[in-house]
Order: C-alpha cells, then sequence, then structure tokens
C-alpha cells in the first residue's frame, strides 16, 4: 500500500490517500504535482479506491507540498516518510 500526502496551506494536519499499487501512486503524485507546477488554481479531485463514493476536491493553489510513501515504511523498524537523517 502506497500513501501520497499532502500538505495544505494553514493546516496541521495533511490529507493522505492511499493507493494499492505503485503505478497508480506514481501517477496521483505526478497529478498533483503538475497542480503544483503550473501554478494556475484549479480544483482537484481525488477518489477512495475502496470506496469510490468518498471523495474530496482541493484548491491546488492551497496546496504547498506533497509526499509518496510506502505504508508498511511507517510500521517498527522501517523508513519514516519525509526526509531525514535516521535512515
Amino acid at each position: 500500500m502506497y500513501v501520497v500526502e499532502l500538505s495544505i496551506r494553514l493546516s496541521p494536519m495533511p490529507v493522505a490517500v492511499q493507493r494499492k499499487e505503485l503505478n497508480d501512486a506514481e501517477a496521483l503524485y505526478n497529478q498533483v504535482k503538475q497542480a503544483l507546477d503550473t501554478g494556475s488554481p484549479r480544483v482537484l479531485e481525488l477518489t477512495c479506491e475502496k470506496d469510490e463514493d468518498k471523495r474530496i476536491s482541493l484548491l491546488s493553489s492551497e496546496l504547498v507540498a506533497v509526499q509518496m510513501y510506502e505504508k508498511s515504511a511507517m510500521g517498527g523498524g522501517g523508513k519514516r516518510p519525509g526526509f531525514s537523517f535516521d535512515g
């Protein structure tokens, strides 16, 4: 399982979207990254793979950062999401 995590301006909690396959997670990551690159505000609609009725829409101009990591990496002894010197 892979997590694409979006940091939103003035929000302490990120929005996380999970994808089962690496290719799907990379496609979502690239879609969000492209929205950040363009600079012009647009609405991004993100959906849940498990429950397709579950959706969220975000204004791209309010996004600050996007990161992708493998969910199992959050478990004990694995790599933490983001960048750190701890490995």
